[in-house]
């Protein structure tokens, strides 16, 4: 009598797969993960958690760090594709309907996944939900409460560099999720797309925020999901100055509608006009020759940003009146 191989079960699906990318960051890890041990969904070996590091070329001693944590998938890439490419990976290859972006420079507290899923719950318009991300130096001191976006189309951290009184604690609808810690429907995903990879680096989530915001999703802020960052830690200086210069140009040719654009063209280039003359006056400095440097690439890059303009605004089912969320 033959007997029929055993089937082993699928894996359950996990409630939220959270998406760490890293390059050259072993010492900021370990602290990272022991404290998504700790969180009180489930931790990293829990069945409603997935951890996905996705490893962007580290030549640094990343992979003797994450040997010690077996629970961890870990996707290596052969060189730094940049975060939005690193992200994509992990999105990629992730199970769950929820995708939770964690920067390895941060320290989640033992909550803070749980109130990002609730969050989500308790909004079911929401395509995105943020944190409240206290800086680690200064563990009272805010880094952000959620992304603004101006008519200028400059982008801000919403209570930078206050003092965390309780302030920021309502869980309102804001204009998009900084994605050092943010989570994202996989639905959102499936709408929109994923993080545009030509933006390498920098201004990339604030790019989906206004995709997702022209699409019809919203974005909450979950006050109770809590983590401290590092900001900056693994980028920052020049190469920041130039990312964020060429891609906030790229990003205006992408989502701007063009009506609105026109409206307020007056103080879009201002503000950049403005970057431009702040730079010059500081022009010996690396970062103010990066600044100059990123604003004639994103100028130079406009036109091939048109197919994907003609795509999103294609895609677009509600105005842009409210600027601030």
């Amino acid at each position: 009598m033959s007997v029929a191989p055993a089937v082993s079960a699928a894996p359950p699906i996990p409630r939220a797969s959270i998406v760490i990318p890293t390059w050259n960051g072993a010492r900021f890890l370990s602290p990272c993960l022991d404290a998504l041990a700790h969180q009180s969904l489930g931790g990293l070996s829990g069945p409603d958690v997935e951890v996905i590091v996705v490893d962007n070329g580290s030549t640094d001693d990343t992979a003797a760090v994450l040997s010690r944590y077996p629970a961890v998938r870990v996707m290596a890439l052969p060189g730094n594709l940049g975060f939005a490419a690193a992200v994509n990976v992990g999105i990629r290859v992730s199970r769950a309907p929820v995708i939770v972006l964690l920067n390895n420079d941060t320290e989640a507290e033992p909550g803070w996944l749980a109130a990002l899923l609730a969050a989500l719950d308790a909004h079911p318009q929401a395509g995105m939900a943020c944190s409240k991300l206290r800086q680690f130096a200064d563990r009272e001191r805010l880094h952000t409460t959620g992304d603004t976006l101006d008519r200028a189309a400059m982008a801000a951290n919403r209570g930078w560099g206050e003092l965390d009184r309780g302030q920021y604690d309502g869980a309102i609808e804001v204009f998009g999720a900084n994605a050092a810690a943010a989570a994202y429907r996989r639905a959102l995903f499936d709408d929109i797309g994923w993080f545009c990879e030509d933006f390498g680096s920098y201004m990339e989530d604030v790019d989906l925020a206004w995709r997702a915001r022209l699409a019809g999703w919203g974005c909450v802020f979950a006050p109770d999901a809590v983590v401290y960052h590092h900001v900056s830690a693994t980028g920052g200086g020049p190469l920041a100055s130039y990312f964020v210069a060429r891609n906030r140009m790229l990003m205006i040719a992408r989502c701007y509608p063009g009506r609105l654009l026109a409206r307020n063209l007056h103080h879009v280039l201002a503000a950049q006009l403005h970057l431009a003359w702040q730079a010059l006056r500081a022009g010996r400095g690396a970062a103010a020759r990066a600044t100059l440097r990123g604003l004639g690439a994103g100028l130079i890059g406009w036109p091939a940003m048109l197919y994907a303009r003609r795509q999103i605004q294609a895609g677009r089912r509600v105005g842009m009146r409210r600027w601030r969320g």
